[in-house]
């Protein structure tokens, strides 16, 4: 029987399709019920969803869309199919031509191009057709096109809510804006987020206001079933950990609804990803994995994420996002773990009914269930290939410590600091974010300091 790397016995079952097909039906409609709250007629999503962006596009006003999109042939018959929508629709393309779209990671040269873009055709709309980076990258475009005349840098808009007191003091609007997701992951067609990447400092920033959450947005989750095995793995865990950080992180009113987007999402991911391992075409995984993660879209549209997504922004250099964050969530659920035990127990249970967990997590407290539940998450991880520890990444050194440390303690990023179950102010992040950021580098649960 394998081991974990603390010596626990493991084993590992694989979901039986029959069981796992319903029970994931009861899952499936659940999850449609909450995003039908989150979004209402504003989201089209799955079989045919594509049909709807030209309808779309009307309801947002004018006659002239800039279409927004990589220059790929995987991406290709999409976009043509969001064109005839649009021209079925009496909408033409503003400059008679598609915009580039952005790189992974929605890098900072990317945004500023498309903004050129924007003021160059003076469209009456935006459609963004990607991923997470293309839709993030036109959310920040919109903004260094639409409120450039004030202040052309977009570093003045990194940070919480100062796009809209912009927009007010200069009487400047955005363009309302329809996104049109193709895969499942960071949920950017559907929250007020948008990650921008300053590729020569390595650093990943973050815009967050309402003003850029896209007017509609679109997602027909079969478009995923060719996507590569590593886009699909990555974006399955960025929705993971929106489920998961913003659960742990939840208090007060709130509670009670991420809960449910919580124990839906996670469930959903983590009894999915083998079946689409297992067979990568089949639909119904497809689907499951698109509404886990649009409710992880939900869940930081409602709350926020915290410590592992704080961290991931300062490793782009080295791996992908979902990877940042299912290497670092384990280490934080550690150091959390004394503040949010029935909540880790809730989490753990689902590890466990997959048989990444063996332990009785009703018999565990504290720091010795954050470690159950921790190791929990690297089996999964490990099942399926992800590293587990930072020293795992090819290139990862010392600096990517040090930059995430003062990342940590830049005030733009404070919001993620504040959303940790075990807040931290910018004079503790050394004392106690250091050793989690160690703790990760090795695989060493113990070196970690509960407050």
């Amino acid at each position: 029987m394998p081991k974990c790397e603390h010596g626990r016995d493991i084993t590992i079952h694989e979901p039986m399709k029959g069981l796992w097909r319903v029970h994931t039906d009861d899952l499936k409609n659940r999850a449609r019920a909450l995003i039908h709250r989150f979004r209402g007629d504003k989201y089209a999503y799955g079989d045919g969803a594509l049909g709807r962006v030209g309808a779309y596009a009307n309801e947002l006003g004018g006659q002239r869309a800039l279409v927004i999109a990589n220059r790929s042939a995987w991406l290709k018959p999409i976009v043509e199919e969001v064109v005839s929508s649009l021209n079925e629709s009496g909408i033409e393309l503003a400059g008679d031509r598609i915009a580039p779209g952005s790189r992974p990671n929605s890098l900072l040269d990317d945004v500023y191009k498309m903004s050129l873009y924007i003021l160059l055709y003076r469209p009456d709309c935006i459609v963004a057709v990607g991923g997470g980076s293309t839709i993030d990258a036109a959310k920040a475009a919109n903004v260094a096109a639409c409120l450039g005349h004030d202040d052309p840098e977009l570093e003045s808009y990194y940070g919480m809510g100062l796009v809209g007191p912009a927009l007010a003091r200069t009487g400047a609007r955005l363009l309302p804006m329809a996104a049109v997701q193709t895969a499942s992951g960071s949920g950017a067609h559907l929250t007020k987020y948008s990650n921008v990447t300053d590729a020569w400092a390595g650093q990943k920033k973050l815009i967050v206001d309402e003003a850029v959450t896209p007017d509609r947005a679109v997602f027909d989750y079969s478009l995923t079933r060719s996507a590569p095995p590593d886009v699909t793995l990555d974006g399955a865990f960025d929705g993971l950990a929106h489920c998961l950080e913003v659960f742990l992180g939840a208090k007060g009113a709130n509670l009670g609804l991420l809960q449910e987007i919580a124990e839906v999402g996670i469930e959903l991911i983590v009894s999915g990803i083998p079946a689409i391992m297992a067979d990568p075409e089949a639909r119904a995984p497809r689907e499951a994995l698109g509404l886990a993660t649009d409710l992880g879209a939900y869940a930081i549209m409602v709350g926020g994420t915290n410590g592992p997504h704080l961290n991931s922004f300062s490793l782009v250099d080295v791996t992908s996002h979902g990877r940042a964050c299912a290497i670092m969530n384990p280490y934080y659920a550690v150091f959390f773990a004394p503040a949010i035990e029935d909540k880790l127990r809730l989490v753990g249970g689902i590890f466990r009914r997959y048989g990444y967990i063996t332990e009785d997590l009703d018999a565990l407290s504290g720091r010795e269930l954050g470690i159950v539940v921790a190791e929990g998450m690297t089996n999964l991880s490990r099942k399926i290939g992800f590293p587990t520890r930072l020293s795992e990444l090819p290139g990862f050194t010392d600096e990517h410590v040090s930059r995430a440390l003062g990342a940590a303690k830049n005030p733009q990023l404070e919001s993620k600091l504040q959303n940790m179950p075990v807040p931290l102010v910018a004079s503790q992040v050394d004392e106690y974010m250091g050793p989690i950021l160690e703790a990760a580098r090795s695989g060493d649960f113990s070196l970690i300091v509960n407050m």
